[in-house]
């Protein structure tokens, strides 16, 4: 009896020893546990093996998606599970749950709507859910993204970081209409789309109607260069509702704003779907991962 709890404990030794070398941490962290229930008969050899690899993966998978999340500049991490759906009867969940399947990594998608109606909650989720599929996401602010372009272009580095902003499989470009882009910006943005066009994915958010995107960018020709590229394979998702941040103080609102629906919380029942074609100015896009 003792030869055999010698060898056993031997043994044990040697596989920690080994678990060691191969940097397998939390297999190593959960083996005592695991012998202590293989020894009472309640895991076969072969249970035992498999919880040790499992454990040990769950831990490598987690380290690669923080890795990936921070690298990608996703901080702040908004999941499809904490988005509130009956805020915003507008938006079909099961569509937007479409979009995070596998398949949307290869198109251009695209939320407009108001200020607060979760564009940029939804831009990021999605992104968080191709990091999880194995994919590279980068996530910026347009105006973040041109005043990148424009400091590499006065350096003579622009193709250099055209070339960085178009290695993610999903570049999530947030905020679009939010703030006047500097001159020539609209041109810069539009090098890294063609660049990225039909190669990459990516998601778009945008308080302003496609209509207004010649103000955005301050030039009509190349808000409709860009538009011809976005929308070619794109899914426009629009968000007509209220601001979920200001919800609890709508009485703090002018009253013209208030009458506009923006902040006031809508029905319960989703609003009618409107006949004919959506005004130009109506849509939300996501490209080919929030207000």
């Amino acid at each position: 009896m003792s030869v055999a709890l010698d060898t056993a404990s031997s043994m044990i030794d040697r596989i920690r020893h080994d678990l060691v070398g191969l940097k397998i941490p939390r297999a190593l962290e959960a083996l005592d546990h695991v012998v202590h229930r293989l020894e009472h008969g309640e895991l076969s050899a072969l249970e035992a093996i498999d919880i040790l690899l499992s454990e040990e993966l769950t831990l490598r998978e987690n380290s690669r998606i923080k890795t990936a999340l921070r690298m990608g500049r996703l901080a702040t991490v908004k999941t499809l599970a904490g988005f509130d759906f009956s805020f915003q009867p507008s938006l079909d969940k099961d569509r937007i749950f479409t979009l995070a399947q596998l398949g949307f990594i290869e198109r251009c998608e695209a939320f407009l709507g108001p200020p607060g109606t979760g564009k940029s909650h939804l831009a990021t989720a999605l992104g968080v859910e191709a990091v999880k599929a194995g994919k590279s996401v980068y996530f910026t602010t347009v105006a973040d993204l041109i005043a990148a372009l424009s400091r590499a272009e006065r350096e003579g580095r622009l193709q250099e970081r055209i070339r960085f902003f178009c290695r993610p499989s999903l570049l999530i470009v947030d905020e679009i209409g939010y703030l006047p882009v500097i001159a020539g910006g609209g041109n810069l943005f539009f090098q890294l789309v063609n660049a990225r066009y039909e190669r990459g994915a990516m998601i778009l958010t945008s308080n302003r109607g496609f209509a207004e995107w010649g103000d955005v960018f301050g030039d009509p020709v190349v808000a409709t260069a860009l538009l011809d590229r976005l929308l070619h394979h794109a899914v426009v998702v629009q968000i007509e509702g209220s601001s979920y941040r200001l919800r609890q103080h709508a009485e703090l609102m002018p009253e013209h704003v208030r009458s506009k629906a923006l902040i006031t919380p809508p029905s319960s029942a989703p609003p009618p779907k409107p006949r004919g074609r959506p005004p130009k100015n109506s849509h939300l896009s996501m490209t080919t991962p929030s207000a």
